[in-house]
């Protein structure tokens, strides 16, 4: 029987050559190994600072649940919400939740319990790479910044972004924005952690407990501002 290096890890096989094996265990078992010490680590984190162990968790937490149906519970006021929907944007500090009709922004601080929906598998993303052709690549090297900045889903690989960083993209856009009351309007600006709204209104956004969109209305304002062409 052949006992050679080769046969005993063609798994590492690369380029016609052998890399050094991580460790002494099976790549799958290591890989199992290397999710439960992060895991751990991620809890002992927590414990240390306590004040950001929220956030890191459902950072974590959302990060593993992208593209797919979560079920989540947040706080307005008194009021428990139940918002069931995809992960479409994980941010450092907020969450944003897509279903048929609606986009939904939940900051962490708002949100009481999140889980996968009963009766849906809990399975890790499997729909977070991207498909870099030459082209591409060839801008994310020679011009970075706007590269990444005009595509969404590569802003979600490289960058987790403020709500108030996202909200900038949605000016001019009609939302519902819940704080200790209800407020609608079309955003004119975002600066200096405060969202501006029609006729002075200003919005701490540390305040804000849940936004509200209609993809559907903003479905057919976008058809009306498109420029129409003479044939």
């Amino acid at each position: 029987m052949d006992s050679s290096y080769e046969n005993k890890h063609p798994e590492l096989e690369k380029n016609n050559r052998y890399t050094s094996p991580p460790s002494s265990l099976p790549l799958y078992e290591l890989k199992l190994l290397q999710e439960y010490i992060h895991g751990v680590n991620l809890q002992n984190l927590g414990n240390h600072v306590p004040r950001d162990r929220k956030n890191m968790m459902l950072l974590k937490f959302f990060r593993s649940k992208r593209n797919q149906l979560i079920e989540v519970y947040s706080r307005t006021g008194e009021k428990i919400i139940r918002t069931l929907g995809k992960v479409k944007t994980v941010g450092r500090n907020f969450v944003m939740i897509e279903t048929l009709f609606s986009r939904i922004w939940l900051p962490y601080q708002a949100i009481h319990s999140a889980k996968t929906p009963f009766g849906i598998p809990d399975v890790h993303n499997s729909h977070q790479q991207v498909v870099y052709d030459g082209e591409l690549r060839r801008k994310l090297l020679t011009n970075f910044g706007q590269t990444v900045s005009m595509k969404e889903t590569l802003r979600q690989q490289f960058f987790e972004e403020l709500l108030e960083t996202n909200l900038k993209l949605w000016i001019g856009t009609k939302l519902s924005i819940f704080t200790h009351k209800h407020v609608q309007g079309r955003v004119k600006q975002v600066s200096h952690g405060k969202l501006h709204l029609p006729g002075n209104e200003q919005i701490r956004i540390i305040d804000i407990q849940y936004i509200k969109q209609s993809r559907w209305f903003s479905f057919i304002e976008r058809i009306f501002r498109w420029p129409s062409h003479k044939k």
